[in-house]
């Protein structure tokens, strides 16, 4: 499949099976203006949403703002592992800053209701999924990404509270290189067709 083959926008069944993600690590400028994020995550709120609870939000973290964030990364880090390396740090530090676009998803889940926490996680996911088919269907390419500082209780700190957690860190922007096929599964490895048990 060549570059022009992933996310392709000529209609919507051209688009679903060519859908690609791509690596933050290779992501430039241009990114999604601050208005086009508006319209990114007004279009992910199209969400299925059980009992309209919308149990997510989205932080975006201005480019700015990127040394602070990997400050708290860092800090939050080393409170968990002192004796950390050089290496590990820097790749820490890294996830700060990758891609011209970074929005940061919480699922925040609503306690006071009858919807089950696992549906309104399952919500969740599907937000940040819209997220990514919005990012692409203006142009831009997006990563999905989760890794240790969305795991860190003092990462989650800088953004919300508990019980919220971070869903994963969304980043938007430009690939600089050739987007390549991943292995996917075997579609009969997927899909069945049930076969009830014959009635005695």
């Amino acid at each position: 499949m060549s570059k022009n083959q992933f996310n392709d926008l000529s209609s919507l069944a051209a688009y679903l099976p060519s859908r690609r993600s791509g690596r933050p690590r290779n992501m430039v400028a241009p990114g999604p203006s601050d208005a086009e994020i508006e319209d990114i995550v007004a279009t992910a709120m199209r969400t299925p949403d059980h009992g309209k609870l919308a149990p997510w939000r989205i932080i975006s973290v201005a480019k700015d703002q990127r040394d602070l964030l990997a400050q708290g990364f860092t800090q939050a880090y080393l409170k968990e592992k002192p004796d950390a390396g050089r290496l590990e740090l820097e790749g820490i530090e890294n996830m700060a800053h990758e891609a011209p676009t970074l929005l940061v998803l919480l699922s925040s889940p609503v306690a006071s209701t009858k919807i089950p926490l696992w549906e309104q996680e399952l919500s969740c996911g599907a937000f940040a999924m819209n997220i990514l088919h919005a990012a692409h269907s203006l142009g831009f390419v997006g990563g999905w990404i989760t890794g240790w500082p969305a795991y860190n209780d003092d990462v989650r700190d800088l953004f919300g509270s508990a019980p919220e957690k971070i869903a994963g860190f969304l980043y938007l922007g430009t690939s600089n290189i050739e987007l390549v096929e991943r292995p996917r599964p075997e579609l009969t490895e997927i899909l069945s067709f049930w076969t009830p048990a014959a009635r005695v």
